[in-house]
């Protein structure tokens, strides 16, 4: 038997899209903007099926307010 715990595995997935897409050095934030970050992470939570979208809308807003402090962008340490 197998446990997926689909919010851990949709952050996972966040984090190798924030690496693969930043364009800080190796080892670096891996900064990526908000609006990308939302794009990806509210597209991968609608077809996943399993995350209710107010608990998407609750935490991007969460991520939001974070990234408005480091002009407008997402860091890996904020999720």
């Amino acid at each position: 038997i197998s446990w997926r715990n689909p919010l851990q595995s949709l952050l996972s997935s966040m984090k190798h899209a924030c690496e693969i897409l930043t364009s800080d050095p190796e080892g670096g934030a891996a900064r990526i903007p908000f609006e990308t970050f939302s794009f990806l992470y509210s597209y991968l939570a609608s077809i996943d099926g399993e995350i209710p979208q107010q608990e998407t809308e609750t935490f991007l807003r969460g991520i939001k307010e974070q990234a408005d402090k480091h002009s407008g962008m997402v860091l890996l340490r904020h999720f």
